[in-house]
């Protein structure tokens, strides 16, 4: 299978290079990622402005845009082949439940499904050094086929999984979006040119845990498999779709 692997850590990422490693053994793989950190970007798409790739060689480049960015450059010709599969992470943090909405590395997946490509987000659970990469990455290469098994049409896949050592053998479970609330809180000062200059500064993450949620999931020592819906018309039947 030909496979683009890409990310919103940016294309030195540990998490990419072990993606990289493990399913560049068994598959075609080009890389395309974002030049530097796009984390929190969701479906963000650069419209407005010129798009910078540079190929690093047939099978890598960077790109100035985001994550959703790269998977149209990649399907529309840019890389050296059109991908079958689009693999995005593997994150440096979760993404979890509500975290959906604003991550970079969702989007890249989702944006696939957008364009009839199966679209697989992978994240590693934890925000706490190190981030051992190793065993998720064996695991995405491993069970490449049962994960796309889980792909349709108007989902996404996304995993997510806890750190554990390059040995670790993880139990699969299927799961259900948690609900996760994010206290940030919010530091600003005003400058000497007049403008007021506010930092969001990391805040506690409240996760509703309920049985069978990718967080309870992830709690227990598992890798977590979502379908996420990719289309918003797939949401709900209502008054402008559906029925």
């Amino acid at each position: 299978m030909k496979i683009l692997l890409t990310n919103d850590d940016g294309y030195d990422s540990d998490g990419l290079k072990a993606l990289v490693d493990s399913i560049g053994k068994k598959h075609d793989i080009c890389v395309l990622a974002p030049d530097s950190e796009r984390s929190g970007m969701s479906h963000s798409m650069s419209l407005r402005q010129p798009l910078k790739v540079k190929k690093l060689d047939d099978m890598h480049y960077t790109c100035s845009g985001t994550p959703a960015d790269c998977v149209i450059l990649a399907a529309h010709g840019v890389t050296s082949f059109k991908p079958d599969i689009v693999i995005s992470g593997i994150n440096r943090g979760p993404n979890l439940g509500t975290d959906l909405v604003y991550s970079g590395t969702a989007a890249a997946a989702r944006q696939a499904t957008l364009i009839g490509i199966p679209g697989i987000a992978v994240s590693l659970a934890t925000y706490n050094k190190p981030f051992r990469y190793k065993a998720l990455a064996r695991l995405i290469a491993d069970k490449l086929d049962f994960f796309l098994s889980y792909w349709s049409p108007e989902v996404f896949i996304n995993i997510n999984a806890p750190d554990a050592p390059e040995d670790h053998e993880y139990e699969i479970g299927e799961g259900h979006p948690s609900k996760r609330v994010y206290k940030d809180t919010l530091k600003f000062f005003d400058g000497p040119d007049n403008y007021s200059y506010c930092f969001f500064m990391d805040g506690q993450v409240e996760t509703h845990k309920d049985e069978g949620s990718d967080e309870d999931l992830v709690s227990k020592g598992m890798a977590a498999i979502t379908k996420v819906m990719a289309h918003p018309c797939f949401l709900a039947p209502g008054k402008n779709g559906g029925s």
